[in-house]
């Protein structure tokens, strides 16, 4: 058996046409969506993300604007910038890219982002909302999995067992708890998890995101189920690889997804699904 891939471009391409055409219809009733992407520092990933993000938007027609700051901003002016973006109602999501530089709490400025425009999903309101199951944004990243699921036409996993390899409150917690709102039975489980390999082997639905470069083989996964790979690894190399053995693993799943190409393209597609949907709920 070969694994079916998950093509998360090609997906993330369908995303992005919806969401253009959503935000089309907005701009026309003259309410553009409009994002707000703060970089603090210097930091080189931060700097591609950002502008791959600023591009995403431009394409499906969502007004962003980018302000970058040095290093030695202090957390009052950023949480002053904040605020000033909370009052402007030409603008519907807030994004502060993160790591911060260390002397900024990052919980804080979070926490001070307007929980209708916390389009990243990470305010304790939203977390709550998501905790509870009512409505609320989602962070992308678990979001954009669940998508991924629905695609491959598991939207209902009730009786199927979900195992999410990765605890951080960015993907793990959130994903676990989409999973069960799916109607999963589901286990977090991390590197240090007593006998990873046979929790692992319990799951129809596997996710990974552990940042761990192909930590998980072939030999730890059930046949026939579907793999998530969230991680994305730089090898000494330069090449880049999930924290799945693609190699090994592929002759095992039923479905899994590619790095890259996988879950990355839908992370920034579902940041623009919040975006319009923070503007339609204005």
């Amino acid at each position: 058996m070969t694994a079916r891939r998950i093509d998360g471009k090609t997906l993330s391409a369908q995303v992005r046409t919806e969401v253009a055409a959503r935000a089309a219809a907005l701009t026309a009733s003259g309410r553009q969506p409009a994002l707000a992407v703060i970089l603090v520092g210097g930091d080189p990933a931060s700097q591609v993300y950002v502008r791959n993000k600023i591009a995403a938007c431009k394409q499906a027609g969502i007004r962003s604007i980018h302000e970058t700051y040095g290093a030695e901003l202090r957390e009052g002016e950023l949480l002053a910038r904040i605020h000033a973006l909370n009052q402007d109602d030409g603008v519907h999501g807030i994004l502060v890219q993160l790591p911060l530089p260390p002397h900024i709490n990052a919980q804080r400025v979070i926490e001070a982002i307007s929980p209708r425009k916390d389009v990243d999903g990470f305010h304790v309101a939203n977390a709550g909302a998501l905790m509870v199951g009512q409505p609320g944004f989602r962070p992308c990243t678990p979001l954009g999995c669940m998508r991924m699921l629905e695609h491959v036409g598991m939207s209902n996993l009730r009786g199927k067992h979900a195992v999410v390899v990765g605890r951080s409150n960015i993907v793990g917690k959130p994903m676990a708890l989409m999973l069960l709102g799916a109607d999963a039975t589901v286990t977090i489980a991390h590197s240090g998890t007593p006998d990873l390999a046979a929790t692992c082997r319990q799951a129809d639905v596997l996710v990974a995101a552990a940042g761990k470069p192909r930590m998980i083989t072939g030999s730890m996964i059930k046949p026939g189920a579907v793999v998530i790979d969230v991680g994305i690894n730089r090898l000494p190399d330069g090449t880049l690889c999930g924290d799945v053995d693609f190699a090994s693993a592929e002759g095992v799943a039923d479905w899994i997804t590619p790095v890259p190409g996988g879950v990355g393209p839908m992370t920034i597609a579902m940041l623009l699904a919040n975006t319009v949907q923070a503007c339609e709920q204005y």
